[in-house]
């Protein structure tokens, strides 16, 4: 009780102690003289974004209220801001609020928001329970197996479920189940490394499937709407997957060599999970219907641009659509709004709205140049862009509980730096924009870094040091991996010139 509320207390002061740090620097860059290449609306937006990525940092205040916070200060700020296009005049605080507000104008906006209607439908229904629970029934009961197993079904729900906390969410109980019916203790090395692998798979697979995260999302907004280009569900799909399938093997071996389970096999291990598969009892009418969505909607999304035109958002919003009509009765309103986190795309809004408001008061071009002048990138090839860039997004993720809001913060930049470099050799830059976001995805390092980390994390099956042992060999394996492909198979495909 003791150790609760001194973390609890340790906690509150983190929060306090972030929030008057974050305004205090707010203060001091609006305090700064305006730099020469900046306009003052720029100048103030750059305040902005160093308050966001601290408050973000230091989890001073929730998502949703940093998104409430970000929204005030675009308001105020910009508002009373010289405008952009005559100067002369203050911008208002009126426009400055409809620039603020036009994250929520996206189509990732939408499509983010029907993934979330997607994830309330499968765990409504335990459609994504029984999927997870059949893979695993097929397995049988040796360790190595189960854990290919888990790996495996992280795969596979990222197809159907667009939501990595809820895919997280999904498997944690199903193995929380089998650790206990198995009778192996909590604190073993066959419970921690399960767990890891849930929460590092889904990462994994957050780089493979364009519609399996939102920072995804974000990433492919701010390509369509600055570089004019859309990016489709398969051409992701055929860029990423192999470096999301060669990582999933990587942590299959990783996870067994630095964690070895205490046995090679559980006694009755594929009768528990028989056991459990059974209680759910035969396939529902909601799940035949939602399993059919599901298939039709994933056939639509990979077929984009080639048997149709219809983007993903369209499709995605037209399968929800159908999940909530009276005759096909999947769910209710009612019982999806329940089990939507709201705050999420909230914040996905905001973030969005943040970038967008970074590049056009062309605060993001010159944060570009500064970035450029310090690591004299125009000096580059695009290899060892990609490689300069992606070493410091692994750092500065770090520091961030959300790939979302690092997307946020920071995809605008990288467009600004890489748009910059094309001035001066050639470069795709919609190709590695699209790289450095899988960048953005890993957050394999630290539990604190993605909010399906914490979840696995949640369960006390494992320490901070344990996912710190496992996620630094991967992610540094990961960074070669993105090198290798950057130099091989992605120059192939045009994405590195």
């Amino acid at each position: 009780m003791y150790f609760c509320e001194e973390r609890e207390g340790i906690y509150m002061k983190k929060q306090q102690y972030g929030l008057a740090l974050a305004v205090l620097v707010l203060a001091i860059i609006l305090l700064l003289p305006t730099p020469a290449a900046l306009s003052s609306a720029g100048h103030r937006m750059l305040g902005i974004l160093v308050f966001s990525v601290i408050v973000w940092m230091t989890e001073a205040v929730s998502y949703p209220v940093s998104a409430a916070l970000i929204l005030s200060l675009m308001a105020f700020l910009l508002g009373t801001a010289p405008a952009m296009a005559n100067p002369s005049k203050l911008m208002g605080t009126g426009a400055a609020l409809n620039l603020a507000l036009s994250g929520f104008a996206n189509s990732a906006l939408a499509l983010v928001g029907a993934a979330l209607f997607i994830a309330a439908a499968m765990m409504k229904t335990g459609l994504d329970k029984r999927i997870a629970l059949v893979v695993l029934s097929k397995i049988g009961a040796r360790t190595n197996r189960v854990l290919a197993g888990v790996i495996f079904v992280g795969f596979l729900l990222s197809f159907f479920v667009p939501s990595t906390t809820a895919r997280v969410s999904c498997m944690v109980p199903i193995v929380m189940g089998i650790i206990s019916a198995f009778g192996v203790p909590l604190k073993s090395r066959f419970s921690a490394i399960m767990m890891i692998a849930i929460a590092q798979a889904d990462s994994v697979w957050n780089v493979g499937i364009k519609t399996a995260a939102a920072q995804n999302m974000i990433a492919v907004g701010f390509i369509e709407k600055q570089l004019g280009v859309y990016v489709s569900w398969l051409d992701w799909f055929i860029a990423a997957a192999p470096f999301a399938l060669i990582m999933s093997v990587v942590l299959y071996h990783l996870l067994l060599k630095l964690i070895p389970p205490e046995m090679d096999e559980i006694e009755g291990g594929q009768a528990t999970v028989a056991k459990a598969l059974a209680e759910l009892g035969p396939m529902k009418s909601s799940e035949k219907k939602l399993m059919m969505i599901s298939i039709v909607l994933l056939f639509f999304w990979a077929t984009e641009k080639i048997l149709h035109n219809f983007d993903t958002s369209s499709t995605t919003i037209v399968a929800i659509t159908l999940m909530m009509m009276p005759g096909i009765g999947i769910m209710t309103w009612k019982e999806a709004q329940e089990r939507i986190g709201w705050g999420t795309l909230l914040l996905f809004g905001v973030g969005i709205s943040l970038g967008s408001a970074i590049l056009s008061t062309k605060a993001a071009a010159w944060i570009a140049s500064c970035i450029v002048d310090g690591f004299g990138l125009y000096d580059m090839t695009a290899f060892s862009i990609i490689a300069v860039l992606s070493a410091f997004l692994i750092v500065i993720h770090l520091g961030f509980a959300s790939a979302t809001a690092l997307a946020a913060a920071m995809i605008p930049i990288i467009i600004s730096v890489l748009q910059g470099a094309a001035e001066h050799s050639a470069l795709n830059v919609v190709g590695m924009t699209i790289i450095l976001q899988y960048v953005i995805c890993f957050g394999f390092i630290l539990p604190v870094n993605a909010p399906q980390n914490m979840v696995a994390f949640g369960t006390e099956t494992f320490e901070a040091r344990d996912f710190i042992k496992t996620g630094i060999p991967l992610t540094l394996i990961a960074y070669a991996l993105i090198l290798l492909l950057s130099a091989t198979y992605w120059k192939w495909l045009g994405l590195v010139l």
